[in-house]
């Protein structure tokens, strides 16, 4: 499980740096200021997360793996909604956006629970 979260982490990681970069350089002419900003939001907290995820991969905790699927699909909805939201305008996205933040704060309540165990 551990060599697939580190894949996981990695390939958020790599995506969020064309995406960053995508947002910096292809978009900054094209997005007004609100959907810049839900842009940005939507590749920090992805990359944040793929940080998390490679420390969780690297760690050697049991039982990771839930934990680690939450922050996935958590990071994938949260921070998909908000680049779909964003190139689209689509504004009824902002309703799925907390189910997304809400797996994420399960995942790492989990985790935390998890490492507390032993």
């Amino acid at each position: 499980m551990n060599r697939s979260i580190l894949i996981a982490g990695s390939l958020l990681a790599g995506l969020g740096v064309a995406l960053g970069a995508f947002g910096a350089h292809g978009l900054r002419n094209v997005l007004g200021a609100a959907e810049l900003g839900w842009w940005n939001t939507a590749v920090q907290y992805q990359m944040w997360h793929a940080i998390g995820l490679l420390a969780l991969g690297a760690w050697r905790l049991p039982n990771t793996g839930p934990a680690a699927i939450l922050l996935v699909l958590g990071t994938l909805v949260f921070s998909g909604s908000l680049y779909v939201m964003a190139l689209s305008g689509w504004r009824v996205l902002g309703m799925i956006t907390p189910i997304g933040g809400t797996l994420m704060i399960a995942g790492w309540l989990l985790l935390a629970w998890r490492a507390l165990r032993g």
